[in-house]
């Protein structure tokens, strides 16, 4: 028996003690009118590593049962993002469209057996005969003849009457406190083409009727989902009982992840990228696998912070500052460290040869020993970070100042000397001189406490930089002011551009997604898109402390 980790997997071990199944067998099935985002990746997870931990399996199944807004574009996605975390469904992949007609027939057997009926209830009338607590649902074709609703149904399929004119639904109990289980609709009429179906279809299942069906028809023993279908498991329970399907699967809910700073409602993602607001699904600010990936987030560290978050049945806030702990710390090990000049202000090193070029080695990952060093050229004409000046300095400020010494890291230590300005009062460049004698050992007679980077001007290459933030200023995006819309709570500074940057030789040769450690400044990534452009992945330090 598998020690279960949590309640899930508690009651799959109930369920195996108690014989009620032998092999675990799980789904995952996402709708394809979307990229999948890291919330999905939550349930993406579960289902895939709660059957991985079992020796059980995984299907993937494509819920395209509302054809609104699905595409195989969106297919496609998701199928990427599924194996680029490392998991796989062989040949298991199905689509829920599949299973159309087999889903028909069980909804006419409903009717035939006096468990469903032909309601012509328009949606107005139907939220008003609704019901409360006190007071029972209405339908006043309840007790409409088995003959005249099977007619009614097969002619809906064939087409014969316009959207909301009828609807089948589930004869259960209209006085429960259970709202979905007040006759609940099964079936409505949509005349939209399919992604896959086409115009064969005009009438199409609803999500609580069709996927206990899809479930029991794969061998689904455990349907893990989260815990907004906790209200639906007895209507998925009725369904199973009430249907002549080959097995019983069990619905198991979970809390679903809310993540500080964040909006994971597929239809407000959907409204950022219809807008423009932000670059596409893949923009490197959204919560979606590929924006993820494209920012420069690896799988290691999604699915860490996935495993860190654990599962639990209450709803909780997840801090962002722990996915980006988690993706700074894996790349604090692996990635490669290199020299990035943003904001390049040029010094002059006066009494070093003008002809000369001097090559100091440098740690590839001072965390990795085998990653070796590399040479960077030094020269007369150098960049610094503008940042690393003030011509009036700040208390304590152990960086490049006036008649103040630096060590430029893993080289001299250099003497700010004259400043030459521009006519417009800005910084042309600062003049220095290098402590030759000491070279890169430490002075006897003195201490310098500050170290900057650079690198040289004659050897640097010119790129480009957007700083990527977070994409929300509002901590808890699910509780807004009153009056306020999501959309009034976007980060001004959640990408900022930075054309001109200065960066190491190599790095021109970079490919494209490979990740760096830009030195005391933060984790980037090779934009996927933006030719000669990093996308900062994140700073190097963060607020967030793990507990």
């Amino acid at each position: 028996m598998v020690e279960a980790s949590n309640f899930i997997e508690e009651f799959i071990n109930e369920d195996l003690a108690e014989g009620k199944v032998t092999k675990i067998h799980t789904r995952f099935p996402p709708e394809p009118n979307g990229y999948l985002h890291i919330g999905h990746c939550k349930a993406l997870c579960i289902d895939f590593g709660t059957a991985k931990k079992y020796g059980g399996i995984c299907n993937l199944r494509m819920d395209d049962t509302n054809p609104a807004k699905e595409d195989t574009e969106f297919v496609d996605a998701i199928k990427e993002d599924i194996h680029w975390l490392g998991f796989d469904w062989d040949d298991r992949f199905y689509y829920g469209s599949d299973y159309f007609e087999k889903t028909y027939e069980l909804a006419v057997e409903l009717i035939k057996k006096g468990d469903a009926y032909v309601c012509e209830l328009t949606p107005e009338q139907f939220k008003e005969y609704r019901g409360d607590l006190t007071h029972p649902a209405i339908s006043p074709y309840r007790d409409r003849p088995i003959e005249e609703s099977l007619d009614l149904f097969e002619r809906m399929r064939a087409g014969e009457f316009p959207e909301g004119k009828y609807t089948l639904r589930a004869k259960i109990d209209l006085a429960s406190g259970n709202f979905n289980m007040r006759d609940p609709a099964l079936y409505r009429i949509r005349y939209i083409e399919h992604h896959r179906q086409g115009t064969k279809w005009c009438v199409f299942p609803m999500y609580d009727f069709a996927h206990p069906i899809q479930d029991a028809l794969e061998g689904i023993t455990h349907s893990l989902c989260s815990l907004e279908y906790e209200d639906h498991r007895p209507l998925y329970n009725w369904v199973i009982e009430h249907c002549d399907v080959p097995s019983t699967p069990r619905q198991i809910e979970f809390a679903r992840l809310n993540i500080t700073n964040t909006v994971l409602s597929k239809r407000y993602l959907r409204y950022l990228v219809e807008n423009n607001i932000v670059d596409g699904w893949d923009d490197p600010r959204m919560p979606t696998l590929c924006g993820l990936r494209r920012r420069g987030y690896t799988p290691e560290s999604i699915l860490d912070f996935i495993d860190r978050i654990g599962v639990s049945k209450a709803n909780s806030m997840v801090n962002i500052g722990l996915l980006e702990h988690c993706v700074r710390e894996e790349l604090n090990m692996k990635a490669q460290r290199r020299i990035a000049i943003l904001k390049p202000i040029k010094v002059v090193v006066d009494n070093y040869p003008e002809d000369k070029v001097e090559y100091f080695d440098v740690s590839n990952n001072p965390n990795d020993p085998e990653a070796g060093t590399r040479k960077v050229p030094f020269t007369k004409v150098l960049y610094i970070d503008a940042d690393d000046f003030a011509e009036v300095p700040p208390p304590k400020f152990f960086r490049l100042k006036p008649d103040g010494e630096v060590r430029l890291m893993g080289s001299y230590i250099i003497k700010c000397g004259e400043i030459v300005k521009n006519e417009d009062g800005t910084i042309a460049e600062i003049h220095c001189t290098a402590d030759l004698e000491v070279g890169t050992g430490v002075p006897t007679d003195r201490k310098v406490k500050g170290t900057i980077h650079w690198l040289s001007a004659e050897y640097a290459e010119t790129s480009n930089a957007i700083l990527y933030d977070r994409l929300f200023t509002e901590e808890n995006m699910n509780d807004l002011p009153e009056g306020k819309s999501y959309v009034d709570f976007l980060n001004p500074e959640s990408a900022v551009k930075i054309d001109g940057i200065k960066i190491e030789p190599c790095l021109a040769d970079a490919k494209p997604g490979e990740k760096f450690q830009f030195v005391r400044i933060g984790y980037f990534s090779k934009d996927t898109k933006n030719e000669n452009t990093f996308n900062r992945v994140v700073s190097l330090k963060g607020s967030f402390k793990v507990e």
